[in-house]
């Protein structure tokens, strides 16, 4: 199923070729200009040089060569070229009606379809989420659902940081506590009682004494890390212990959030190839020694960047850094097991393309690990993508703290959204007639709609500032607006339902009926840009329109008090503004109550 848009550029490539005119400028797309078309085309400017004419006589002759059809009569002419399209009303009831009657509301499936892991979320063990894990999962997940939904094969993918040198430093934190682990009933005792809030305190303590310098606790968490990565029977069990009490609190933020994965891996999982991949690694003879560590050189012939040294001398060293894989103690390092988890896709899923959902500052990580990716033949280098994003900020345009200048846990985040929800809607007077649970239900599904939405009506690549009290207003470009709409048609249509009136064939006549279509319309162009450019926003751009115009149908076409076809028709037109509006929200991971 074409959208008018697709339509309206094969119909101008057909005359472009007629006209000896390169057809890749045919394209025709949304009007810059809605007061002169619907539609424009701007090729005119774009071949006019080759050939060897004015762009406004290419336009008139592209006119020319237009017939009027129960597509669009022939296109005006603005500019220096420019050409400006109307649809009939044959066309739009048409497409309106496909729409309407099209239960993936009028959008197209991919031509080839793809096997697709998407890397996203990524919290550690031993630490519970926090606000900076929430762009990640939120986005994430917004794309895997949209490529699952555009027809490709696609698994997501939480994995966990759960085998780094974090593991070895609460291992030695515990040590210390207990005395050393020669009591085995103390230790038993201690594990048992284990939980994430007294992980989370020993983690922070302990990664200070290192950063300030404790060379001593250093060295034994790194050997730490070695024995657990070893093989230590007594290293993986304690391990065991940690990576189960923070799972099950991870798994708890997850689903509150809305966000779920086919896979729940770690880096853990991906530990058993590592000596093969060494070995491997070692007989391509990719491996260097560098000051008892093994690394992998990425950088191309001439890549490099300039270096200041401690003594103030600068000078120019390779770009990007080796990869390094195995440290001096013996050790995985993060890039290793990253290495090995594309092995371990490549085995398990065989995928087309992995896209890592991760903060846009370790950019360079990946472009490392990559390249070692690529460089021993393990993926093509085009099957790797890295979905960078931005941070949110607090209003001093820094990452996001708490008052007290500490990091926000996330279940405190998604707690402060649903009590700033709880207020929203006793302020608008929503759900006085609700129980308690079904009111507490609304007001959870209105806190996640305002933090994903504000989040993902943002370019992934930018940053923005939280504000809970602009994201939660059920007005203007909000989760909670849009959520209100959406009810509002439910309850139009319920109402029908209950008076026995029903949609029939859609009949446009008035403007905002017009305007309307042409929102539905839009869908498929935003999800194909949402998928093309892996960014949710342009869906959050057109749910956010899509309810503007439903908006202004109701207030200026009167639903339940009209009569006869006319009623049926914009009957039509509100469901499938509610069947498009929901599953557009549905692709952001936004969940629509059934009534507010």
């Amino acid at each position: 199923m074409k959208d008018l848009a697709s339509a309206l550029t094969a119909a101008n490539a057909a005359v472009f070729t007629s006209l000896g005119l390169d057809a890749k400028h045919a394209d025709v797309r949304r009007s810059d200009r809605p007061d002169l078309g619907e539609f424009q085309a701007n090729g005119a400017l774009a071949v006019a040089k080759a050939a060897g004419k004015k762009p406004h006589e290419i336009a008139q002759s592209v006119a020319a060569g237009w017939s009027a059809t129960d597509l669009a009569p022939t296109p005006t002419i603005a500019g220096p070229g420019f050409l400006n399209f109307k649809v009939t009303p044959q066309a739009l009831n048409k497409r309106a009606q496909a729409i309407a009657d099209d239960v993936h509301a009028g959008a197209s499936p991919v031509e080839k379809k793809r096997r697709v892991v998407v890397d996203y979320g990524g919290p550690n063990v031993a630490k519970g989420m926090h606000v900076g894990h929430l762009r990640a999962s939120i986005i994430g997940e917004s794309i895997k659902r949209i490529y699952r939904f555009r027809g490709d094969e696609v698994w997501g993918d939480a994995h966990f940081g759960d085998w780094g040198f974090q593991m070895g430093l609460v291992i030695t934190a515990l040590e210390d506590e207990l005395g050393g682990f020669d009591d085995r009933a103390k230790l038993d005792a201690r594990l048992q009682s284990l939980t994430l809030d007294q992980l989370e305190a020993i983690y922070p303590t302990y990664a200070a004494k290192v950063r300030d310098g404790d060379i001593e606790t250093r060295d034994r968490a790194r050997k730490a890390t070695a024995a657990l990565q070893g093989g230590s029977a007594l290293h993986r069990e304690i391990w065991k212990v940690m990576h189960d009490v923070s799972m099950s609190a991870q798994k708890r933020d997850f689903h509150a959030l809305g966000v779920d994965f086919d896979l729940w891996l770690g880096e853990s999982d991906a530990d058993p190839l590592i000596p093969n991949m060494v070995k491997d690694l070692e007989k391509q003879g990719l491996l260097e020694d560098d000051q008892g560590a093994r690394i992998v050189r990425v950088a191309g012939p001439g890549e490099t960047k300039k270096k200041k040294l401690d003594d103030g001398t600068v000078v120019e060293v390779e770009s990007p850094d080796p990869l390094l894989v195995v440290s001096s103690e013996g050790s995985a390092m993060y890039g290793t097991t990253d290495l090995a988890t594309i092995l371990q896709r490549v085995r398990d899923q065989n995928p087309d393309l992995i896209l890592y959902t991760v903060d846009q500052r370790q950019a360079d990580h990946f472009e490392q690990v990559y390249r070692a990716a690529a460089k021993a033949n393990y993926i093509a280098r085009d099957k790797l993508e890295h979905v960078g994003f931005g941070t949110m900020n607090g209003p001093d345009g820094k990452p996001f703290k708490t008052r007290a200048g500490g990091v926000l846990k996330l279940q405190d985040l998604i707690g402060q959204a649903e009590e700033k929800a709880r207020l929203r809607l006793k302020e608008n007077e929503i759900g006085a007639d609700f129980s308690a649970e079904e009111f507490e239900d609304v007001a959870h599904k209105v806190a996640i709609a305002a933090l994903k939405f504000a989040d993902l009506s943002n370019y992934r690549g930018t940053s923005y500032v939280f504000d809970l009290d602009r994201f939660m207003s059920f007005e203007g470009k909000t989760g909670p607006y849009l959520l209100y709409q959406a009810v509002r048609i439910k309850s139009i249509l319920r109402r029908a339902e209950g008076e026995g009136a029903k949609p029939g064939s859609i009949q446009i006549e008035h403007d905002a009926e017009r305007a309307l279509a042409l929102a539905l319309d839009a869908f498929d162009g935003a999800l194909k840009a949402a998928y093309d450019k892996k960014a949710p926003h342009f869906l959050a751009e057109h749910a956010y329109t899509l309810a503007q115009a439903f908006s202004g149908f109701y207030a200026n076409c009167a639903i339940m008090q009209s009569e006869g076809a006319t009623r049926a028709s914009r009957l039509a037109l509100a469901g499938a503004t509610l069947n498009q509006l929901t599953l557009t929200l549905d692709l952001l991971g936004i969940e629509v109550p059934e009534r507010m």
